[in-house]
C-alpha cells in the first residue's frame, strides 16, 4: 500500500498550490479520502475530506472557500488545490485512506507560505 503526495513547496501570500495523492496497493475508490496538515509545535488537523465517490466534501472553517479537494477514481488520485494562501496554512500536508477500520497515511509534503 502507497499513498504518495506531491506538488508542495514554497509559495508567497496570496498565491496557489495544487497537492496529489497517487494511491496503490488498494481499491481507492472505496475509501473515505482526506488531506491533514501538522504545523510545527501544534497537532495534525484535518483540511479537507471527501466521500469515496466524490459527491460529498467538508473542510475545515480555516480553509473554506480557499481550498478544494478533489479526486479521480480512475487515476487512483486525490487533489487538493490551494488557493489564497496564507502564512498560517504553512505546514506538512498528509494524504489519508480510510475504510471502516482500516487508514493509510502518505509520507507528507511541505507547504510553505512566506509573507
Amino acid at each position: 500500500v502507497q499513498l504518495v503526495e506531491s506538488g508542495g513547496g514554497l509559495v508567497q501570500s496570496g498565491g496557489s498550490l495544487r497537492l496529489s495523492c497517487g494511491a496503490s496497493g488498494f481499491t481507492f475508490s472505496s475509501y473515505y479520502m482526506s488531506w491533514y496538515r501538522q504545523a510545527p509545535g501544534k497537532e495534525r488537523e484535518l483540511v479537507a475530506a471527501i466521500t469515496s465517490d466524490g459527491r460529498s466534501t467538508n473542510y475545515a472553517d480555516s480553509v473554506k472557500g480557499r481550498l478544494t479537494i478533489s479526486r479521480d477514481n480512475a487515476k487512483n488520485t486525490v487533489y487538493l488545490q490551494m488557493n489564497s494562501l496564507k502564512p498560517d496554512d504553512t505546514a506538512v500536508y498528509y494524504c489519508n485512506a480510510k475504510r471502516v477500520f482500516t487508514t493509510y497515511w502518505g509520507q507528507g509534503t511541505q507547504v510553505t507560505v512566506s509573507s
